[in-house]
């Protein structure tokens, strides 16, 4: 095979293919048991590399994906083969819970010996609940490693527009995210690209070929029946094709694709991962692959034999035009309904989670319950971060200091209400209610001028619940804060 697939520079001294070839399937090829023979499926990561597929996406938890690549990186070092710019790329997807210098260490330091690899091409870093605020230390601690030379660049995966600019406000350099973008679930391409485009982040995209309900297999096709669907991709999209209008719905994309596909001669698939890698803020689209099962190699090659053209697009977007928008923002499958995942209903994984803030009775006062954060001025000044008395739930004014008094994202009241939010929701779920329960918001803002950026994060938490809300500027408030917001709840 003669053509390469093309390349691009994602990060200083990171080129990789623009095909990025995804391992996640070795979960589900495991999934009942099975044990692979891992050497041969190292082989067979070679034979992709040799003829340009050389940029791996995998994860801690994807079975033995970053053992195989390990043992392929090792064909590599014995220099059987050595294909030229070859990238590998893991993360690392922790429950949420105290994020130690030790803790981030230990997971890292796994991922190397699991690699057999003294540097980290890209740690991604996925997070379940951004009400913990683990998720801003464990991303320091990665920073810091980053420096000491165990990993190359940091990712995020599944982040949401608001949280990736929270990082990049805080001074957290990232190189990418990873998210699901396709002809079904065009999330990606709203905010999320255009603060990309605005920070330099790139994003990889997968779920691109929706786990290949895009392709010509399901084309004119029946809905297959659940019983009939025994791959994790498959059980996910077809939760998506639920949520965008149905089967009839797809179909009419699929119809279109078979259009712009006959005439340039190439595959329905190759016109939907087209459609992603034309997209501005993205770098790579990766694309699963079953080791050592089947390849289609020859096919994903064609994706850079053509390009849209303004009739393409033209139709692509009348095909879209009646599916129904996937809700929220990326990632966001994973923590909310519709939870568009192939577990489905994620709701009771999540409750598994430790709660943030630990609820005590008030002395002397029955039916009481507060929270104290561990500051030393809740004790200092005789306040407690929340109250809930009966089916009230009081939030204290909040304010985005994490941590022993570390401000977030100095200067951008916007990001600063990002963290506030997630404060107040960890808060308010300790107590045993949630934000649905919120019946009043008063924001206190230093600079009146920054109020539309505060008001639009406000929006996207509380906008579906609609709280009664007050806004003022209060030009002296205390410390070094932009943004200052207290809550009330009244738990259903």
């Amino acid at each position: 095979m003669s053509q390469k697939p093309d390349r691009i520079l994602l990060a200083p001294n990171l080129e990789i293919s623009r095909l990025v070839t995804g391992l996640w399937q070795i979960a589900d090829m495991e999934k009942d048991g099975r044990k692979l023979d891992l050497d041969a499926l190292a082989r067979d990561m070679v034979a992709y590399a040799q003829e340009g597929f050389n940029t791996f996406d995998m994860a801690d938890h994807y079975g033995s994906a970053e053992d195989i690549a390990g043992r392929f990186k090792a064909l590599l070092s014995a220099g059987k083969s050595q294909p030229a710019s070859t990238a590998v790329f893991t993360k690392w997807c922790p429950a949420p819970g105290p994020m130690t210098k030790d803790v981030v260490c230990a997971a890292v330091t796994r991922a190397l010996m699991r690699l057999q690899t003294s540097k980290i091409d890209l740690m991604q870093f996925h997070w379940w609940t951004f009400q913990h605020p683990g998720w801003i230390d464990a991303m320091k601690e990665l920073a810091v490693l980053q420096q000491e030379g165990a990993i190359g660049h940091l990712g995020t995966t599944n982040f949401d527009t608001d949280h990736l600019r929270l990082l990049h406000h805080h001074g957290i350099t990232v190189a990418t995210n990873q998210v699901c973008f396709s002809l079904l679930d065009r999330r990606a391409a709203g905010d999320m690209s255009s603060f990309c485009a605005a920070s330099g982040i790139r994003l990889l995209a997968y779920g691109t070929l929706a786990g290949g309900l895009l392709t010509e297999k399901w084309y004119g096709k029946p809905r297959p029946a659940e019983s009939d669907v025994i791959d994790w991709s498959t059980m996910k999209y077809l939760r998506f094709v639920g949520q965008v209008g149905g089967w009839d719905v797809l179909q009419n994309i699929l119809a279109t694709l078979a259009k712009i596909a006959g005439k340039h001669d190439v595959s329905m698939g190759n016109v939907a991962t087209r459609w992603v890698l034309e997209q501005n803020a993205v770098a790579g689209v990766i694309i699963g692959a079953r080791l050592g099962e089947r390849e289609h190699r020859a096919d994903n090659l064609k994706v850079f034999s053509f390009a849209l053209d303004v009739e393409d697009r033209g139709m692509i977007d009348a095909a879209t035009f009646h599916a129904i928008a996937i809700p929220g923002d990326c990632g966001d499958e994973y923590r909310r309904p519709p939870y568009l995942t192939a577990s489905g209903d994620l709701s009771h994984h999540l409750a598994s989670f430790p709660k943030v803030y630990t609820a005590l009775p008030i002395p002397g006062k029955p039916g009481r319950l507060r929270l104290d954060t561990g500051s030393i001025w809740e004790p200092l000044a005789g306040y407690s971060r929340a109250v809930r008395v009966g089916d009230r739930i009081l939030v204290s004014g909040t304010t985005a200091t994490h941590g022993a008094g570390e401000l977030i994202a100095a200067g951008n009241p916007g990001s600063q209400t990002v963290y506030i939010l997630d404060k107040i929701r960890a808060s308010i779920e300790a107590l045993g209610g949630t934000m649905e329960d919120v019946v009043r918001t008063r924001v206190y803002l230093r600079d009146q001028n920054r109020w539309e950026e505060v008001s639009r994060v406000h929006g996207r938490v509380l906008g579906h619940i609609r709280p009664a809300n007050t806004l003022l500027e209060v030009s002296a408030l205390i410390g070094n804060y932009d943004v200052e917001i207290e809550a009330e709840a009244v738990v259903a």
